[in-house]
Formats: structure tokens, sequence, C-alpha cells
């Protein structure tokens, strides 16, 4: 399956497909699921993963309209 990221809008980066995570080290980082969400606001306490920080901060994405409502 090839490998897919959708960017959404105020929120993370939705990574789907058959791909691997590693650290800057190169080392394997263990992912649960298929699909995983990559944190894109820089304030996750799980990162790389998202933990939902970027609706409690209020987190918008760059090129994204102002008036379209957080996610």
């Amino acid at each position: 399956m090839d490998v897919r990221i959708t960017p959404y809008p105020n929120g993370p980066y939705l990574v789907r497909g058959d791909f691997k995570v590693s650290n800057v080290d190169g080392d394997l980082i263990t992912k649960r699921r298929k699909t995983v969400a990559l944190c894109r606001c820089g304030r996750s306490r799980t990162k790389p993963f998202c933990d939902g920080t970027h609706k409690a901060i209020g987190f918008r994405a760059p090129g994204v309209d102002p008036e379209q409502p957080l996610r």
C-alpha cells in the first residue's frame, strides 16, 4: 500500500500505509496502528505522535483560513 500523508487543518499530519517511524538516531519507534497522527504544533507530550494538545493551545497551521473552526 502507498503511504499517504494528510495535513488536517489546524491539527496533526495523519499518516496511512506501510511506513516506519524513527527517531533522529535512526532507532525505530514502535507504532501501534497502521494510521498514526504526527504532531504539527510542537507541544505534544507524546512526540512525535499527536496527543490533541493543538486544540488546547489554539494551534493555527500556516495557510489555514483564520475563520475556520479549530479541530
